[in-house]
């Protein structure tokens, strides 16, 4: 059994956290002791203790009438330990490693993506058929900065198609969605800057945000998009740099921005230094595509990032960026100094899968699918006391509230032990208000197991 900490241990981790999480720097002096226990709220000779015992370990160094101080060279970022302290069931960093490193066999209605069953593969098998017979250069050489020269005319037209007027200076390639953001957070974003997110919001924005050492301030999401009112207070009071949202199908709730709401959060955009980054990944699933903010906006102040990764294929890692020319410039020197010049194979294979006649029938077909997953999920949830936030009207996501006193991370845990992986509620809630929900992919629901284990989680 494990034994629970004491008070010194406590104080201790305290500042082991804030050590591992560079808080506290090499010299940075520790709060004196008398302060250090109104803090922790325990005695001064717990805190006396606890400092001696780190000292003893050479973590920091007590100098006669100055304090303490941090010693040693600069910990390791750990981004697990940056910020609170949050069960390890719930951490964004972890919910990602139980989906992509659980064993063969396991069931994953917590993940994001749809089974390889799903995806576009006999038109990938095509296009590496197809590419494997280009020029060389093709196979063996660096894009150009900006990337594929034709796939970034292709998403131009396809942008144009939704609404959003562009032109070559405004795009340019990443090797992924992720990378996108990082490239644009290291663009615009200094520690101590403050980001607005959706409450709740996919989880793994929470933990890119941390790498950058910015304030993360939640703002609670409703059926038609962000709380207008939430939003306009989150501006007045913390002045942020940036916004971070899916304007198409929103991860993790289904829901779809409004018409009203995007026009609303714009109009609040313009009286502040806000930029807003538009994630618009999941745009295949639509059935009816919902409006844009980059489109009412003309990229002045909305970034568009976006990937297939969902739809095409995970292992063809290629994303794009949307913005201001200027921005792009800058934009590509940062791709540059970072990562070097993309691939131009990843790219050319993207271009020719998603130019495939195959692949509008090919989403046409998962669309349908989905459709039928999330009725059938509904209704399987539903006789276990599972309920759904919405109903929406496409995607791959379901976010449903447990029966009352149940608690996601203990149904979690049990889950995880009878080999079925759950996304919690709280790992997508920067406010940590979302306890007694999960999110669930439908298209990973097949398994009728997964229900009875989640029956059996609940009794």
């Amino acid at each position: 059994m494990v034994q629970p900490l004491t008070r010194i241990d406590a104080v201790m981790a305290e500042v082991r956290t804030k050590i591992a999480g560079r808080t506290y720097l090499p010299g940075t002096r520790l709060p004196s002791v008398r302060a250090q226990a109104r803090t922790l709220q325990v005695s001064v000779s717990t805190v006396v203790e606890a400092y001696e015992r780190l000292a003893a370990e050479n973590a920091i160094i007590a100098r006669p009438g100055a304090g303490f101080f941090v010693t040693g060279p600069v910990a390791p970022l750990a981004l697990a330990r940056l910020g609170p302290q949050l069960d390890r069931d719930i951490d964004p960093l972890w919910v990602s490693r139980q989906s992509l490193d659980s064993e063969p066999g396991s069931l994953k209605p917590g993940c994001g993506w749809l089974p390889s069953s799903w995806m576009y593969e006999e038109g990938i098998r095509r296009a590496l058929r197809s590419v494997a017979r280009t020029a060389g250069a093709t196979l063996t050489d660096y894009a150009t900065p900006a990337g594929h020269p034709g796939l970034r005319q292709f998403l131009l037209r396809r942008l144009a198609v939704a609404g959003v007027e562009t032109s070559a200076p405004q795009m340019m390639l990443t090797e992924s969605g992720t990378q996108a953001i990082d490239l644009i957070c290291r663009f615009l974003l200094e520690p101590g800057d403050t980001v607005l997110v959706d409450d709740p919001c996919y989880f793994n924005f929470h933990a890119l945000l941390k790498a950058h050492r910015v304030n993360v301030v939640g703002v609670p999401y409703t059926p038609s998009g962000p709380d207008t009112d939430a939003f306009a207070s989150a501006l007045q009071e913390h002045s942020p740099r940036m916004y971070i949202t899916n304007s198409g199908i929103h991860n993790p709730t289904g829901a779809v921005l409004s018409p009203v709401t995007a026009h609303r959060v714009l109009k609040l955009a313009e009286t502040s230094n806000l930029v807003i980054v538009e994630d618009d990944i999941f745009a295949d699933f639509e059935v009816s595509p919902a409006p844009r903010l980059a489109a009412f906006d003309g990229l002045l102040r909305v970034i568009q990032i976006g990937s297939f990764s969902k739809t095409v294929s995970a292992s063809l890692r290629c994303g794009y960026i949307a913005a201001r020319a200027d921005w792009i410039e800058s934009l590509i020197d940062l791709k540059i100094a970072t990562s070097f010049a993309g691939g131009g194979l990843a790219a050319e294979l993207l271009l020719t899968a998603l130019t495939d006649s195959g692949y509008r029938r090919h989403m046409e077909s998962v669309r349908v699918r989905l459709a039928q997953a999330r009725a059938r999920t509904a209704q399987q949830l539903a006789q276990i006391g599972i309920t759904p936030w919405l109903l929406p009207s496409s995607g791959m996501f379901l976010w449903c509230r447990l029966p009352q006193g149940a608690d996601a991370v203990s149904v979690s845990r049990h889950c995880l032990q009878n080999g079925v992986v759950l996304a919690p509620g709280n790992s997508f809630s920067q406010s940590q208000s979302a306890g007694d929900f999960l999110r669930f992919n439908v298209s990973q629901s097949e398994n009728a197991r997964i229900f009875s284990v989640l029956a059996s989680a609940l009794m």
